[in-house]
């Protein structure tokens, strides 16, 4: 246990240090793990972790569900979302902002990313938030709250390294995030609604349209919404695994924009680059993470503490509400993805000796990841955006994230109070 405690405090000062967290992470697991072994089974250690990371079947759902998500992106997907959902919600108060939510929405459906969904929308919807006259606060905070969604509503690839991290099922937890995922835009779209009745000049009304057009809107999206029904559903109904679904997945986003007519060598060679360069991030960040975890569990630190966790005379759930601030505490200095890698070896031994479900664990830590995504000091889809339009200031960026924290705190409420929400999908599936 002590060992570990020192591991922590070595790999945060590396953190900071600005050394990349996967190679810190690696690091200070070999330093671990040779001072609790030898240093010959350290580096046997690290060698088996490589090998059967990169050698894993299961694994190769992610990069096929990146590259399912880079063929859609390059389709022009975005914009066409955005249309349908402006068609429909733009003649409101605010409408613009809920057309932008929506439209994250479904793009997270096929993307699963939050900063891409974040920066692809950023281009989409700035110039009509623009022309309307919306105050760059409620606009840009829209497009870094909705991009939030990302690494919720399935595929997701944090899901799916959760799963892979405890042993939970991928298509349960694919499930079990798809009502999280539309109540998070159902309180997204609350917050607008109070947003803009406390203050209408923030987001004005813009253009209606009429029936026809609306209609004519959704001819864009036909597509790509057959493909997420085919994905999902063959998930849903046990057709086929997440791997084969990935697999087709990416398959169908290929002939989907070839039927466009937009795909070129070019665009070829970005997806392909661009997927490969993601893949190779995600893969090096796990053999990090899996390299300090073998540390972290010779250490015995995940038993020790759920043994000191289980002794504590008081309710499970407020040790849920500890591990919540220990998670929006580190989102303050983290990344999404290296944090979860990080805790969730961790915790989850505890969460499942308290006798929690591991896929309503595997979902609270996905919200809670959100919300740190949009959180000061660091948000990374704010900096996202700032790097996108560097003309908006920072500070305008964080005021504008502000009522949608604060209905992700809500949401975030709601699911610990009520495990049934995540849980009743998954357990359809059953």
């Amino acid at each position: 246990m002590e060992a570990s405690l020192y591991g922590f405090a070595a790999l945060l000062i590396l953190v900071f240090m600005r050394i990349p967290i996967a190679f810190a992470m690696a690091l200070v697991g070999v330093v671990g793990f040779a001072q609790t072994t030898n240093f010959s089974a350290s580096l046997s250690m690290l060698a088996q972790v490589t090998s059967e990371t990169g050698m894993s079947y299961g694994l190769s759902v992610v990069p096929l569900f990146i590259l399912m998500g880079n063929f859609v992106t390059e389709s022009g997907l975005s914009r066409e979302l955005y249309n349908a959902s402006y068609a429909f919600l733009g003649h409101k108060k605010g409408g613009l902002s809920m057309a932008t939510i929506v439209a994250c929405g479904g793009f997270s459906a096929v993307c699963g990313s939050s900063l891409a969904t974040a920066a692809t929308m950023s281009k989409v919807a700035m110039p009509s938030f623009r022309k309307f006259g919306y105050a760059d606060s409620l606009a840009t905070g829209s497009i870094a709250a909705g991009g939030t969604l990302g690494i919720l509503i399935p595929p997701s690839v944090i899901l799916i390294i959760y799963g892979i991290m405890t042993e939970t099922d991928i298509g349960q937890l694919f499930a079990a995030g798809v009502l999280p995922g539309l109540l998070a835009i159902t309180c997204y779209l609350g917050a607008v609604i109070v947003t803009t009745k406390i203050n209408p000049d923030l987001g004005p009304r813009g253009e209606r349209a009429s029936w026809p057009e609306r209609f004519r809107s959704l001819k864009g999206v036909w597509g790509v919404l057959l493909l997420f029904i085919v994905v999902m559903g063959g998930i849903y109904a046990g057709i086929f695994t997440p791997t084969e679904a990935a697999g087709i997945g990416a398959t169908g986003a290929f002939f989907f924009i070839w039927g466009t007519g937009k795909l070129t060598m070019k665009i070829l060679k970005t997806v392909l680059i661009s997927s490969a360069t993601t893949t190779a991030m995600i893969f090096t960040i796990l053999i990090g993470a899996l390299t300090f975890a073998n540390f972290v569990n010779v250490a015995g630190m995940p038993y020790a503490l759920s043994d000191f966790v289980l002794q504590w005379d008081i309710a499970p759930v407020f040790i849920v509400l500890i591990l919540i601030m220990i998670y929006v505490v580190l989102g303050c200095v983290l990344e999404s993805l290296s944090m979860i890698m990080l805790t969730v070896p961790v915790f989850y031994p505890v969460m499942q000796a308290l006798g929690y479900d591991l896929i309503w664990f595997g979902i609270i830590v996905v919200c809670v990841t959100e919300i740190s995504l949009i959180t000061p000091p660091i948000g990374l889809n704010v900096f996202v955006l700032k790097a996108v339009l560097p003309d908006v200031k920072i500070g305008t960026i964080f005021k504008g994230v502000t009522p949608f924290w604060i209905a992700d705190i809500v949401r975030l409420t709601l699911l610990v109070l009520f495990p049934g929400i995540s849980l009743f999908l998954a357990r359809l599936m059953i």
